[in-house]
Parts: C-alpha cells; structure tokens; sequence
C-alpha cells in the first residue's frame, strides 16, 4: 500500500477527533447559552441550572420598547448601504482589474483607507452630515456606512473579476458590443456569486457596526448595536434582554447564510482557483 494512503495511526485520529469536537464545542455552547438565558425568566437569568423555566418574557419585554424600531433601522440600513455602495465597488473593482486604473498606488490607496480606525473618521462623517442636515437620520447612515464599506468592497470583487477569462469580453467586443456592454452583460451575471459573497460582507460589517451609529443617530434611528448598548441601566445590564437582543440579532445573519451559502462559498473561493 502507498504510504500516502495509508491511514494515521488510531491515537492520532482520536486527538484530532477530540480536538476538533473541543473547539466546536467551545463556539457552540456560549450560543446555547445565551439561547438558554433568552428563554427563562429573568429573576432566573444567573441560575445555574440548565433548564430552570420556559419563559419569552425577555422578548416581550424588549419587543415592547424601542428595539423592534431599532431593528427595522438595522435592516434598512444596512440594504441600503449594502446596495448603494455595491455598485461604486463593482465598477471600480473592474477598472482596477481590467484596465489597471490609477496604478498599484490608487489600489493601495484604497486598501489603506479600510486601515484607518473607526475613531478617526466619525468626527469628520459628523461634521459632513451636520452640515447636510443628515445626523440623526437613517440616510446619513446609509451614506457613511457605504462610503466606509466601498474599499473593502472594491478589493474583494477585484479579485473576482481578475478571475473571470478576458476572452469572454473579446468575444462580446467583436460581436458588436461596447465596453459598458461587455460589462453589463457579460461580467456582471458571469460575477453574481462574487457580488453576492460581497453583498453578505458587506452587510454584516454595516449590521454589526457601533461606533457610527452610536455618534450620528439618535433615539429614533439607533441601529441593534446601540440598542444593545441601551440595556445597561441602573439597575445594572438587563442580562435576559440582552440574551434576547442577541439572539433576534444574529437571526438574520443565520437566515441570509443559509439561503445564499452556495454563493458565499463560490464567491470566496472563485478569485482562488484558476
């Protein structure tokens, strides 16, 4: 037999076996749990038990407030951000791609403007949007969210189109086409599991975002985050409520995972296999 096929001894596949079931472990139960804490009563929320009741008081309690508000915020900021900055990016990850516009300085222009930290740009964004008359609206949101989401954006589907054959293009130019055109109908469908992986990212950088919205909302258009934030009182954290807000947080993002993996996978995977 090939010692390439032969199988590792059985010690060694019992240690993997355990460690991997260990680290699955170890991102699998702190979920359950705050599953756990969402579902009991809240006098309950520090018990030790596993099941010390069945309650969806936490839920109703939250539901009852602001938080239902602050989720449709969420969701319609983060499409809108999403969609509006999906095209900018589409269209200059093709330019860097195809046409090599601006140079490697112009791509690395745009890559370092994603290292800038959050802190050094909210205080501009602030003064921008309280000049358009912005702060405290869901459109000012949108704006900053998909102006800090673009180059990241951007880098990722220049990979994918880098990915795609030029000759698909050639081809489109000779029958007649134009550049646009070729674009249009040729780069875009052939590029929809790269826009799509895209479009999850980018969605979840903007949902999970805190530091923005926490500086230019207010009590009418806070997003998840700052809501979150919102349940520390003085009375201390409402830890059921919290479990709760969690878990109707990540709903969404498990929901849209699951739909569009296929294309998750395909995208991410597509600018690395030639």
């Amino acid at each position: 037999m090939n010692a390439e096929t032969e199988k590792p001894p059985l010690g060694r596949r019992l240690a993997l076996h355990v460690g991997l079931i260990a680290a699955c472990l170890a991102i699998v139960l702190p979920l359950l749990w705050v599953l756990r804490v969402s579902f009991i009563p809240p006098q309950q929320s520090y018990s030790t038990d596993l099941l010390p009741g069945f309650s969806t008081e936490n839920y109703q309690a939250l539901l009852s407030g602001r938080f239902g508000r602050s989720y449709l915020n969420s969701i319609v900021v983060s499409l809108g951000s999403v969609l509006l900055a999906l095209p900018f990016a589409a269209m200059t990850g093709y330019a860097f791609a195809r046409f090599s516009t601006g140079g490697r300085f112009a791509r690395f222009l745009m890559l370092a403007t994603q290292m800038l930290p959050p802190v050094a740009l909210v205080l501009p964004s602030f003064t921008l949007l309280k000049g358009l008359a912005l702060t405290n609206s869901l459109t000012g949101l949108i704006i900053v969210y998909a102006a800090v989401n673009l180059p990241f954006l951007t880098w990722i589907l220049m990979g994918f189109f880098k990915a795609i054959p030029v000759d698909l293009e050639w081809a489109a130019l000779t029958d007649g086409a134009t550049a646009w055109g070729a674009f249009w109908r040729i780069v875009l469908p052939v590029s929809l599991p790269g826009l799509a992986a895209a479009g999850v990212l980018g969605f979840i950088l903007s949902w999970n975002e805190f530091l923005f919205a926490l500086v230019l909302s207010g009590p009418s258009t806070q997003t998840i985050p700052v809501a979150l934030a919102a349940l520390q009182t003085s009375n201390g954290v409402q830890i059921g409520s919290v479990a709760a807000g969690v878990v109707l947080a990540v709903l969404p993002l498990v929901i849209a995972s699951r739909f569009i993996q296929r294309f998750i996978v395909e995208g991410l995977t597509y600018g690395s296999v030639k």
